[in-house]
């Protein structure tokens, strides 16, 4: 399984995000972008427009990870803008299915995501429906959090539930993922990694995404599940 780096903005520079996403686009897979409503999470981020206006100037494919209370009825809105994946979250999403099937209809891959304490195995009968599911490593709102060593054996559960399946879905992680945490997300499973801080933190962010790849992908070749 190929090791994908995306970058979340969270952690850019605001002022200057079209800048901040050519940094890192020759190192990484995607441009991570965290919606936040002030309602789902206690954090008031960016929305449709800015993502709209991200896709006219960036050339990596978007990752929307949507943060919202009504993604039932937004979802669909940043696939068909564009993004290449939108991610709902599964403690806000009330139709589900029909949420991510509308992802898809719209040219996007369909993530969902769980938060720390929300168990993964009821998701299970919805794996056919997703292209990612996406595991919270921190409690979601804010960037710079230190990562939840607890969601690693939920984290491994969820590789050995995708692989009775048989199915293509990558498991992507996000919060807290740095030079420290990395080697043990991919050891649990995770093929996707969001970083923000360790990053848009670093003298020089494309050179911070490549050492993050090596190092996943060390882990990576030494994992069980991956054999």
């Amino acid at each position: 399984m190929a090791v994908q780096i995306s970058p979340s903005i969270l952690s850019a520079d605001f002022a200057r995000l079209a800048d901040e996403a050519r940094a890192i686009e020759t190192a990484a897979d995607w441009l991570h972008v965290d919606v936040m409503d002030n309602h789902f999470v206690p954090n008031l981020t960016i929305g449709l427009p800015v993502v709209e206006s991200l896709l006219k100037h960036v050339t990596l494919p978007i990752d929307c990870h949507l943060m919202i209370d009504d993604p039932d009825q937004h979802a669909p809105g940043y696939a068909e803008a564009g993004a290449r994946n939108v991610t709902i979250h599964a403690e806000a999403a009330k139709a589900p299915v029909r949420t991510l099937r509308a992802i898809r209809a719209a040219g996007a891959r369909a993530g969902l995501a769980v938060n720390p304490g929300t168990p993964v195995e009821p998701y299970e009968d919805l794996l056919a429906e997703l292209d990612m599911l996406l595991l919270m490593t921190v409690e979601p709102g804010f960037g710079g959090q230190h990562f939840l060593d607890l969601v690693l054996p939920k984290l491994r559960r969820a590789r050995d539930m995708v692989a009775r399946h048989g199915g293509a879905v990558w498991l992507q992680v996000d919060g807290g993922v740095g030079v420290e945490t990395i080697e043990r997300c991919a050891d649990a499973g995770a093929d996707v990694f969001v970083a923000g801080s360790a990053v848009y933190s670093a003298d020089d962010p494309a050179q911070a995404v490549r050492a993050l790849r090596e190092q996943a992908q060390r882990a990576t070749a030494h994992a069980s599940w991956a054999r």
